[in-house]
């Protein structure tokens, strides 16, 4: 009986991306804006990938107006391109993912999913890399809401939508490694395990009070074991 739904963040959770994500994105922006702001330089850690699209041409000069004129091309862009350009040498799967979904795929009390700031096809190609994708049979994407913020409901109504299981903000687990992924989770009541694979130090991740804060992924019986312990308020 499924019992828990745990939810996934792509970049610097499951694995990380060398500068291809960068380039491509300012190639696309160039292409269709003229310019790519300040995407060589930008904090993409944490944040949804049409909020940086906005951010870094805001950042040029580009009013919302013109941002959003072209949006969709640019969205379209980045992804056709990103498919194209990204091969499986430029990812890297986090130490101990590989285990960990192994393990957890097998285990009939719980359901995965990905609840992440990326567009649903530049993400799942970023899974198809290196043949982790099959492991999530739904997610709530950027495609999804407008902040990540809103994504957890999302991710739940599509579990329902499969499973028939309306899970309670209780059973939700949302992993991710920014504390952008702890206020998600807190805004919604779920459990919030913090992993210092990205950017983010472990110090640096306490400081925004998840309920688990993890090195890493690799003690897969730990990583379990924190999932299934009940969440204490």
């Amino acid at each position: 009986m499924l019992k828990k739904l745990v939810l996934f963040d792509i970049d610097g959770t499951l694995l990380s991306v060398g500068r291809i994500n960068r380039s491509v994105l300012g190639d696309a922006l160039k292409e269709v804006y003229g310019t790519e702001g300040s995407t060589g330089t930008h904090n993409f850690a944490g944040k949804m990938d049409s909020v940086i699209m906005y951010e870094v041409l805001q950042s040029a000069g580009l009013s919302e107006d013109d941002i959003t004129g072209k949006f969709e091309l640019a969205k379209a862009t980045y992804i056709e391109m990103f498919r194209d350009l990204a091969k499986p040498e430029d990812v890297t799967l986090m130490e101990g993912v590989r285990e960990l979904l192994d393990e957890l795929s097998v285990r009939s009390e719980l359901m995965l999913g990905l609840l992440t700031g990326n567009f649903e096809e530049s993400g799942r190609h970023k899974l198809r890399l290196p043949y982790i994708d099959h492991y999530f049979p739904f997610g709530a994407f950027a495609d999804d809401a407008k902040s990540r913020n809103a994504l957890p409901p999302v991710a739940v109504e599509k579990a329902y939508r499969i499973t028939g299981r309306r899970f309670s903000d209780d059973d939700v687990i949302i992993i991710g490694d920014t504390e952008h992924d702890i206020a998600c989770a807190r805004a919604h009541n779920a459990k919030s395990i913090a992993v210092a694979t990205g950017t983010y130090s472990a110090g640096e991740l306490k400081k925004h009070k998840p309920d688990v804060v993890l090195e890493n992924l690799c003690q897969t019986d730990l990583v379990i074991s924190e999932i299934l312990r009940t969440k204490i308020n």
